[in-house]
């Protein structure tokens, strides 16, 4: 019957959103097949089934509708990752529905990217203006969208107290590319500098993440990444994160570029030190090596400040971010601000890209770049993320042994766990929340910055539920099931 039902669900919803014919068409073949696999389904395997859908958002079972779907299209996928059982289909805020019209809280936000929510009114309005003039006419002419949002992220980047140096913008269209172009200015400025060619050598730390390209790979000294590419590009050479001590020796006179994270996402959520961000910009300026802030998780107002270095003194400030994610709010697009002395290293011809500043995803960055940087917004992430650490500390004090640290800052923010928190995350997913690992054992928050007290509260309530099944085993009192029927967005 529980089969029966979601199928009959799930053709309904596919129905009433114009999902496309075809994928309507498949689910209502697959309908038939899901009732009769139910009818002959064992006794324990049915009693099993029902307790799961006991749960609000039981992830569909291997025989549903949702399942059948996945595995007609897995074959013809590149399987590079793997992926829980449901499949969203509509978002709306900080909300996602599933093929089955079940209704999930995202805390993820698409690792840190929906920055205004899921489907943005004003969004979807420039994205439909927008197709209907230009989107695309390549970088062999002009458009007068590259250059405003060009200029508004300069005047944006200095009017928030960061890099006071910043001058211009390469548009691209991911975090990878505008990583890739910083590595690549930087070893245009070491050659200037030396036309030896001595001064080639790139830094970056242990625990960093830059991207899969192979030069953003490269510096991205992570084993379950590198090794199946390797070797790596040459000239690259990897520190301590926070190590202030092994600066002076790491970064040398033949050191041409160095990145680094002022908070590592992927590597879990790890806040570098404001003495060790001093002291490596000097010895950068020192050698005469470009730095470069990796933005691309931790800036654009997700810490409470449009870049997270704006708490840094002048002299701490990098010659390039790099940035993407949030710049889009899902569409793809990244950047790489440059200061002054390295733009006047770079000629014409020396990078390019042929998507990157289409005028449809400079327009959107634009109205991004505007959206963020609003103070009442900034002012609202650091309240929001307050609000968060109070639930964590509470979290902390009644599972000591589980939570063993809270970090982060403003609306990127991880809890550091004792144990592996696969079993947490599907515990959180199947009771209507989703959220993201990193590092080691480190559960990820990074909502929309656009989140609400009563989202915080909402989630929470779900997030200890789920901590409180995996650590006791058994359902918390108080739990109040709905068998997920929800209401979705028109």
């Amino acid at each position: 019957m529980a089969l029966r039902i979601s199928a009959k669900r799930v053709a309904a919803t596919l129905k009433g959103n114009n999902v496309s014919t075809s994928i309507n068409g498949f689910m209502k073949r697959n309908a038939s097949q899901a009732t009769a696999a139910a009818s002959n389904l064992p006794e324990d395997v049915k009693n099993s089934i029902y307790n799961e859908a006991r749960l609000p958002n039981p992830d569909p079972p291997t025989d549903s509708a949702t399942a059948a779907l996945v595995n007609d299209q897995a074959p013809f996928m590149v399987k590079t990752y793997v992926r829980p059982p449901p499949m969203f289909t509509k978002g709306e805020g900080l909300y996602l529905w599933d093929v089955e019209n079940r209704k999930y809280l995202d805390f993820t936000a698409g690792i840190a990217v929906n920055a205004l929510g899921h489907c943005d009114p004003e969004i979807a309005k420039l994205i439909a203006h927008q197709a209907k003039q230009l989107m695309h006419t390549s970088n062999l002419y002009h458009n007068p969208w590259t250059g405003s949002l060009s200029k508004l992220m300069i005047e944006k980047t200095k009017d928030s107290g960061s890099m006071y140096n910043a001058e211009s913008v390469f548009v691209c269209n991911s975090g990878s590319e505008a990583n890739e172009a910083a590595i690549k200015f930087s070893r245009k400025t070491g050659k200037v500098l030396d036309p030896s060619g001595a001064k080639h050598e790139f830094v970056s730390f242990n625990n960093s993440f830059h991207g899969r390209t192979m030069g953003s790979l490269s510096a991205t000294p992570n084993p379950k990444y590198q090794k199946p590419f390797a070797p790596m590009l040459p000239g690259f050479r990897y520190g301590t994160y926070n190590d202030i001590e092994g600066i002076n020796e790491l970064v040398t006179d033949n050191t041409c570029g160095v990145i680094v994270e002022p908070i590592q996402g992927e590597g879990g959520v790890i806040v570098a030190t404001d003495e060790f961000l001093i002291a490596l910009a000097k010895r950068c300026r020192e050698v005469g090596a470009v730095l470069t802030y990796d933005e691309i998780q931790c800036g654009l107002s997700r810490t409470g400040k449009l870049w997270a270095h704006a708490r840094l003194p002048q002299e701490a400030h990098p010659d390039i971010i790099t940035t993407a994610k949030a710049l889009g709010n899902g569409f793809p697009i990244g950047a790489t601000i440059v200061s002054g002395p390295v733009a006047e290293k770079i000629a014409v011809g020396d990078h390019g890209t042929t998507y990157g500043g289409n005028p449809l995803g400079s327009r959107l960055a634009h109205y991004m770049v505007s959206r963020l940087s609003d103070p009442q917004l900034q002012t609202d992430i650091v309240s929001r993320g307050e609000t968060f650490r109070q639930h964590f500390q509470r979290l902390q004090s009644r599972y000591p042994e589980l939570i063993t640290e809270v970090r982060g800052r403003g609306l990127m923010l991880g809890l550091q766990l004792s144990q592996d928190p696969t079993q947490i995350v599907t515990a959180a997913r199947e009771r209507g929340l989703l959220i993201v690992t990193a590092g080691k054992n480190t559960l990820r928050f990074v909502p929309s910055l656009t989140i609400s007290d009563a989202q915080i509260e909402e989630g929470m309530a779900i997030l200890e539920e789920a901590i409180n099944f995996v650590v006791a085993g058994k359902e918390p009192v108080g739990v109040q099931v709905k068998g997920g029927e929800v209401d979705s967005p028109n």
